[in-house]
């Protein structure tokens, strides 16, 4: 059995999101997502529209993923990847090279993101509109 996990924020679920989630899913037998706490989002600048229990439950619905568990931190990945035995470490492309240091314990593939479409055009266009 393969295993697989990704990490996101996964704010406004959008096609994107999904079609990285089919394709991660795609490349083993269990997928284990990953999503950012409000805490770490916080600590990043960052500031979700929508609550970090609430984008967890969402991205737990989703056919493709197997377990979905909170990141609160940078250094948690090479944690999580020796704690759940995984295979293979997915993220886009937009990260290629940061994670790189993990090619000593698994398989790292950095997926092309879905054209057209990110969070962070999906807030700009709301904004937009107020």
């Amino acid at each position: 059995m393969k295993t697989v996990i990704t990490y996101g924020t996964f704010d406004l679920f959008h096609i994107g999101h999904l079609n990285l989630l089919k394709r991660a899913k795609a490349l083993g037998d269990y997928l284990i997502v990953a999503v950012s706490s409000d805490e770490f989002n916080r600590g990043k600048g960052k500031v979700c529209q929508i609550k970090d229990t609430d984008r967890m439950q969402i991205v737990e619905a989703i056919r493709y993923v197997d377990k979905v568990i909170p990141e609160t931190s940078w250094e948690q990945k090479i944690e999580d990847v020796k704690k759940y035995n995984v295979d293979i470490f997915v993220m886009g492309d937009d990260w290629k090279g940061k994670f790189d240091f993990l090619k000593e314990c698994c398989e790292v593939i950095y997926l092309p993101r879905t054209e057209g479409i990110s969070t962070t055009q999906l807030k700009e266009e709301l904004k937009g509109d107020e």
